[in-house]
């Protein structure tokens, strides 16, 4: 009996001025060899303490990048996603500032657009859609989107990534109103940004309790 190759795939996402970004570097075995593809590997039964242990082991490795908020995507299985045989990926999505793909140690991981993808290897462009659309979703009532800018940033800068997950326009004041419902941002103590043409705005940073798991909303934004 053949055995199930058993790997996992993680879809690192980002949001520059370009928009939403997703990490790919290019495969140095078969099959694929020099194929952009997502950072992935085989689980080590030995030392991986479960799936996410090796995802972000995987990540680390690969890209350099620590990711503090790691999720459990899907299962994508079957005999024909890898030509060496009938396999199973567990995939996970992570997000992290653009700032911190810019600063990583492996210089080969490269950003491309998620409605621009070039040519994929095994159904990793399926794992890719599927990351997207729950990150969509999911921006719709949590705090999930505050992990893509960095340790601090303001109300109005938050409130553009919301923007540009959901596609529209969001009204300042409900956004505001559903921040303070989550109770999930602390104002950095005489700390403003001074770069937009208005004054000065308040500093905020997630909170402890929040930097690896979501804070939700009953209704969403």
């Amino acid at each position: 009996m053949d055995p199930v190759i058993c790997t996992v795939d993680v879809v690192l996402l980002t949001l520059t001025a370009e928009g939403l970004e997703v990490a790919l570097l290019k495969r140095e075995h078969a099959p694929f060899k020099g194929v952009a593809a997502l950072p992935g590997g085989y689980i080590h039964a030995r030392t991986d303490t479960d799936a996410r242990d090796a995802a972000r082991r995987v990540l680390l490795d690969k890209t350099g990048i620590a990711a503090p908020y790691l999720e459990q995507l899907a299962t994508f299985s079957g005999a024909a996603r890898d030509p060496r045989g009938w396999s199973v990926s567990i995939a996970y999505y992570a997000l992290v500032p653009a700032a911190t793909i810019a600063q990583a140690e492996r210089h080969e991981v490269r950003l491309y657009s998620v409605d621009r993808l070039p040519p994929l290897p095994f159904d990793h462009g399926d794992i890719i859609e599927t990351a997207v659309s729950r990150l969509r979703s999911k921006s719709q009532y949590s705090s999930l989107p505050c992990h893509l800018l960095g340790e601090v940033f303001t109300l109005p800068q938050l409130q553009r990534v919301y923007e540009v997950l959901m596609g529209g326009s969001i009204n300042k004041v409900s956004f505001r109103r559903k921040m303070t419902e989550m109770d999930m941002l602390d104002p950095v103590d005489g700390q403003f940004d001074s770069s937009g043409a208005h004054r000065p705005a308040q500093l905020y940073r997630l909170k402890p309790a929040f930097r690896e798991q979501l804070q939700l909303l009953e209704r969403g934004l």
